[in-house]
């Protein structure tokens, strides 16, 4: 998470998935820049196998982020090979651009 090609987002909250568990996650960011589709990286302290398409889970992390400001739809499972014990990948929606734009988010693709 101190990685120069981060924007954290959001720091650490507390999100429930569909059995009632609460789970700890630690930060929630993105990459600085990229081709039009961002991905959403939540970084949680204990493994979260399994948990990828939780739509409790999913919407946990969703509320965080309209917390720090995020206005538009919900954000959806990322591809399952993206997962990792304690990282949830999720794919963002268009309208998502406009908020991690003002985070300071690049599009590589306005450069052409």
């Amino acid at each position: 998470m101190n990685n120069d090609t981060d924007i954290q987002l959001s720091g650490p909250f507390k999100a429930t998935d569909g059995s009632g568990r609460a789970h700890d996650a630690k930060a929630i960011r993105i990459f600085d820049e990229g081709y039009g589709a961002i991905e959403v990286y939540v970084d949680f302290k204990a493994p979260i196998s399994g948990l990828h398409k939780d739509q409790a889970l999913i919407a946990a992390i969703v509320t965080q982020l309209r917390s720090v400001g995020y206005q538009g739809p919900a954000l959806t499972a990322g591809d399952p090979v993206l997962q990792e014990s304690r990282l949830l990948v999720l794919d963002t929606p268009d309208e998502f651009a406009a908020f991690a734009v003002s985070k300071g988010w690049k599009d590589l693709s306005e450069d052409f």
